[in-house]
C-alpha cells in the first residue's frame, strides 16, 4: 500500500464489527467482563484501540521497535487511532504513524543537522510524508552500509572503514592514494592518522584515487588530482598524498561518492546527483572539461526524483531512485554492450528509466555497475543482470549480451540481499550469508581456486556457483567488494557480520593486506586480513 495515501483509508474494516467467536459461547455478563479485561484502561468499548488512553506508550513502542515505513502505513490504514492527530510536539497535527516516522528520522545522523526549513523541503521532495522520508533514509542505509563497517577493493589499493569511522588503507600508492603523506606501498592495513576526529561513513576507490565521505557530509579526496582522468591518461599529474576536503562540495551535504572511468559522481543527503568531468559533447547532460573541479547537477528526469544510491561503471552511471510508488533504476552514459538496460546499445545523455523492472514486477533495492555489465537485487530477493556477457559474468550459462535486465534463473532458490560487480565478474550474497560468484576467473578473484590445465589462467564460471572457500570460514558474509577496473588484476573482499575481513585474488601490490610467499602474485583461497572492523 502506498504510504502517501494511507491517511485516507476509509475502506478499513471497523473493529467493532468483528465477531469474537470465543465470546459468543458465554453469557452476556461474562462477555462484558472478559472484554473489559482485554483492554488496558477503564470502560473501553469493543473496537477501541486498547492503549488509546496512553498514546505516549504507543509512540514509544512504535519508535523503539524500528518498524518499517510500510508497517506504519498499514497501521494507519487499518485503525482510526493511527489516523487522527496525535497532539504531540513538534507538530500537533501529525498522526501517530507520521510522528513515529519523524522520530525515527531524527535518530539518523544525516537528518539531525537539518534545519526545520530543510526538513520540510526534504519531506516534499520525498513525497510529502515523513513515512516516505524514513523509507528513503532506510533504503540508503541498506544499500550503502551507511555508518557501518565496509571494505573497498580498488584498482591496486584497498580501503577499510570501521564502524567507528576510522579508515585503513593498503596496497599500491604510486599516486598517494593511500593518504599517508608518501608514495610508498603498504602491505599491511595502516590507519590514516590525519583523519583523527573525523568519522568516515563511506569510501570510494578509483585508479590512483580515493574519496571518503564523513558523517558531516564532507568529502575528502587524495591521490591523482583529477575527477575525470582516464586510468592511464594525461590529466591529474599532481598528486595529493593526504586527505583534502573537496572545497567545491563544502556547501552540499554528501552521503555517497562513486568513481567511474572519465568521471566522478556524488549523491547529496536530499537525493540529488552531481557529476564532475566527462561532460564533453553533453555525455552526462552538461558540457564540462575533463579536469573540471566543479560539481554539476545531473539534469533531466532525476532533477525532481530523490536518489538513494549511485553506481559508476566504465563511462556510465546507474541511479536507484525512491518514489512514492516504489523504487526504480535510471541509467545514463555509454550504452556499449547494452549496459544501460534499455534494449539497445545507444548512449543516453540524460538519465532514462529502465522500464524492464516493471515488466518483471521487481522492486530494485540494490544496484551495482560493473565495467561492462550491471546487476540489481530486488526486494523479493531475485537478481537481474544485463550488459556485456563475456566470460559468463551475467550468470545465464552463456556469454551472450543482454540489453535489458534478465533474471538469473540459476539463483531462483536463493534470496539475495547484496550484489557486487567488477570487470566481467559478479558476486551475490544471500540472506543466509552465503556467497555465489560467476564470470571471469582470472587472478583467482572468484574464490573457487580452480585452474585450467596447461596454463595459469583460472576457469571462467558461466552460472552462479557457491563460494565454498568462504563457506568454510563459518562466518556469515554481509558485503562483497571487488575490483571494478579493466586495467588492473582483480581482488575481492568478503566482510562478515562479525566484522572480520577476508581477501583473495591479485595481491602483487599488497592490496590483500598481507605479503604473499614464494613470489606469488595472487591468492585463491580467502584469508583473513588482520584488522577488526566491528
Amino acid at each position: 500500500m502506498d504510504a502517501t495515501t494511507s491517511s485516507g483509508a476509509s475502506s478499513s474494516l471497523p473493529l467493532h464489527l468483528i465477531i469474537d467467536d470465543a465470546l459468543a459461547l458465554v453469557s452476556p455478563l461474562q462477555q462484558s467482563f472478559q472484554r473489559s479485561q482485554r483492554h488496558c484502561f477503564g470502560d473501553s468499548a469493543p473496537g477501541e484501540f486498547p492503549l488509546a488512553a496512553n498514546p505516549s506508550i504507543v509512540l514509544h513502542v512504535l519508535t523503539s521497535c524500528n518498524l518499517e515505513p510500510d508497517d506504519l502505513a498499514h497501521l494507519e490504514a487499518t485503525c482510526t487511532f493511527f489516523q487522527k492527530p496525535a497532539n504531540f510536539p513538534p507538530d500537533f497535527q501529525l498522526s501517530m504513524s507520521e510522528l513515529s516516522a519523524l522520530d525515527m528520522c531524527q535518530k539518523r545522523a544525516i537528518f539531525k543537522p537539518m534545519t526545520q526549513q530543510e526538513r520540510e523541503l526534504f519531506k516534499q521532495r520525498c513525497g510529502g510524508s515523513w513515512k516516505l522520508v524514513l523509507r528513503f533514509i532506510m533504503a540508503g542505509e541498506a544499500c550503502c552500509r551507511r555508518e557501518k563497517s565496509q571494505a573497498i577493493a580498488g584498482p591496486g589499493h584497498s580501503i577499510a572503514v570501521t564502524t567507528s569511522g576510522a579508515v585503513y588503507t593498503f596496497g599500491s600508492n604510486n599516486s598517494g592514494q593511500l593518504g599517508h603523506g608518501s608514495l610508498e606501498e603498504e602491505w599491511r592495513p595502516r590507519i590514516i592518522r590525519s583523519l583523527q576526529g573525523i568519522k568516515i561513513i563511506q569510501a570510494a576507490a578509483g585508479a590512483g584515487r580515493t574519496m571518503l565521505v564523513s558523517d558531516a557530509g564532507r568529502v575528502y579526496a587524495f591521490g591523482k588530482d583529477s575527477f575525470g582522468e582516464v586510468e592511464y591518461g594525461v590529466q591529474g599529474s599532481r598528486f595529493v598524498t593526504t586527505p583534502q576536503m573537496v572545497e567545491s562540495l563544502k556547501d552540499i551535504y554528501i552521503v555517497q561518492a562513486a568513481i567511474g572511468n572519465f568521471f566522478t559522481a556524488v549523491l547529496s543527503r536530499e537525493g540529488c546527483v552531481y557529476t564532475f568531468s566527462w561532460g564533453n559533447d553533453m555525455k552526462l547532460g552538461h558540457q564540462t572539461e575533463p579536469n573540471d573541479i566543479q560539481p554539476h547537477a545531473l539534469t533531466g528526469p532525476l532533477e525532481n526524483i530523490p536518489v538513494v544510491q549511485i553506481a559508476a561503471g566504465y563511462c556510465y552511471l546507474l541511479a536507484l531512485a525512491c518514489q512514492p510508488n516504489g523504487m526504480s533504476v535510471y541509467s545514463v552514459g555509454c550504452g556499449l554492450g547494452g549496459k544501460l538496460g534499455h534494449g539497445s546499445r545507444t548512449d543516453e545523455k540524460y538519465p532514462r528509466l529502465i522500464e524492464q523492472f516493471q515488466a518483471l514486477k521487481i522492486q530494485p533495492v540494490v544496484v551495482a555497475a560493473g565495467a561492462w555489465h550491471a546487476a540489481v537485487v530486488g526486494k523479493d530477493g531475485r537478481v537481474c543482470t544485463w550488459g556485456w556477457g563475456r566470460y559468463g559474468c551475467l550468470g545465464h550459462g552463456n556469454e551472450e549480451c543482454e540489453s535489458v535486465p534478465k533474471v538469473v534463473e540459476a539463483l531462483s532458490n536463493v534470496r539475495a540481499v547484496h550484489v557486487a560487480t567488477g570487470d566481467y565478474t559478479t558476486f551475490v550474497v544471500s540472506d543466509k550469508g552465503d556467497v555465489y560468484s560467476f564470470g571471469c576467473g582470472e587472478s583467482s578473484s572468484l574464490g573457487h581456486n580452480t585452474l585450467t590445465e596447461g596454463n595459469n589462467r583460472h576457469t571462467n564460471v558461466l552460472s552462479p556457483e557457491l563460494v565454498t572457500s568462504l563457506k568454510r570460514t563459518n562466518e556469515r558474509v554481509a558485503q562483497i567488494s571487488l575490483t571494478n577496473s579493466i586495467y588492473w588484476n582483480a581482488h575481492t573482499f568478503a566482510l562478515t557480520d562479525s566484522g572480520k575481513l577476508y581477501a583473495f585474488g591479485a595481491g602483487d601490490k599488497g592490496q590483500l593486506g598481507t605479503e604473499l610467499v614464494a613470489q606469488q602474485s595472487e591468492r585463491g583461497a580467502p584469508e583473513r586480513v588482520e584488522i577488526d572492523l566491528s
